[in-house]
């Protein structure tokens, strides 16, 4: 199990209570190892990994998404996330 990459990737978490809402930003790291992609709370092997894209949202980072044969899960990112999608795409094509 040899890491190859990490991508920062930010979870909003949002607190109500009965006067005010609270959003709480969680900064977590999606690692990509040789044989699977790894989350905080979900981990991917790399053949269950049919595709990785991201989508920009304006100046400031987009979605980050991947596609797996269990559905496509997104992560929000605040920069560009091309260096860790082009090595996934070599990942996924070697597997």
């Amino acid at each position: 199990m040899e890491l190859i990459a990490e991508q920062t990737y930010f979870k909003t978490e949002r607190r109500v209570s009965s006067i005010e809402q609270v959003n709480i930003e969680h900064e977590r790291t999606l690692y990509l190892y040789d044989d699977r992609i790894v989350s905080k709370h979900r981990e991917f092997p790399i053949h269950e990994v049919l595709d990785v894209s991201y989508r920009s949202l304006g100046a400031e980072g987009g979605l980050l998404y991947l596609h797996t044969k269990s559905g496509v899960f997104s992560y929000t990112v605040k920069s560009s996330p091309k260096s860790f999608v082009e090595l996934c795409k070599k990942q996924i094509k070697r597997d």
